[in-house]
């Protein structure tokens, strides 16, 4: 998640949802969609690109304000729904830029002066993300799933008792290292699978605490770049990959608009989506 936040005056700031290329069709979506706390969107249009935007109050989506939200995890879920529905909503009638969550520039002006500076490359991103959606992967080992150990045979007290619970230990640590070991070979295999037919992977850092609501450990946080027509093709195989794997799994979502891959590389240091 980034915040990009100007310092400002006013009441206002605008909140940017994402970019597309000049159209009616952003125009009509913007009129029939909600932003943020329900907020009217309206389109701020420059350099043949418009950028989707909603005005919101500069003392809660301010420097300050803005990081009081992303603390309070009932609004920050409120917040990324909202931002969310209005990027999956563009993305299924045309291709567009999703900003990442709590994007803020001073007034529609710097939007505008984004839009003409960085139109060179959001128009190549335009065109490289059309007809590609973005699937999520993400492989977790849990040794509690896989087969347990054999009960040790009863032993007598004292000595025996102890090499008894010895025995056990080093079986739960097998254990727990076969499955890690397992869901790291799954990754490796997973991105071979995906060669040739993504167009690109980003590594994320894999989910931890509240964020890793699945069970077990997260290995492995990924995100591939498809071709629209081959999603279910890819989807299927890669749910596949944990069959038979004892203490790994495999969670795949998506198709989503493809946020990890909206982003290019700052270049100069600048302020960017």
């Amino acid at each position: 998640m980034s915040t990009r936040t100007h310092t400002a005056d006013g009441a206002r700031l605008t909140y940017v949802y994402a970019v597309g290329r000049e159209g009616p069709a952003l125009h009509g979506l913007a009129s029939r969609l909600p932003g943020v706390d329900g907020r009217s969107l309206y389109p701020v249009t420059a350099g043949g690109l418009c950028a989707l935007v909603s005005r919101v109050p500069a003392d809660t989506f301010g420097a300050q304000g803005l990081s009081a939200q992303l603390e309070d995890l009932a609004r920050l879920e409120a917040l990324a729904r909202a931002h969310h529905a209005v990027v999956d909503a563009l993305f299924t009638e045309m291709p567009v830029l999703p900003m990442r969550l709590a994007t803020v520039y001073l007034d529609d002006a710097r939007v505008a002066a984004m839009l003409v500076g960085r139109r060179r490359e959001f128009e190549d991103l335009l065109g490289r993300l059309e007809g590609h959606v973005e699937l999520g992967v993400k492989v977790y080992a849990d040794p509690r799933t896989a087969d347990a150990p054999a009960p040790a045979a009863a032993a007598p007290a004292g000595a025996g008792a102890g090499r008894a619970y010895l025995r056990q230990r080093q079986a739960s640590r097998r254990k727990d290292r076969d499955a890690y070991r397992a869901a790291s070979e799954l990754v490796g295999r997973a991105a071979q699978l995906a060669d040739g037919v993504v167009a690109d992977r980003v590594v994320h850092r894999p989910q931890q605490g509240q964020l890793a609501a699945h069970p077990g450990v997260n290995v492995a946080n990924e995100a591939y770049l498809v071709p629209r027509e081959r999603t279910e093709e890819l989807r299927r195989a890669l749910t596949g990959l944990a069959d038979g794997v004892p203490g790994v799994s495999v969670e795949v979502t998506g198709p989503w608009a493809p946020y990890s891959f909206a982003t290019p590389a700052e270049s100069d240091g600048g302020e960017g989506p």
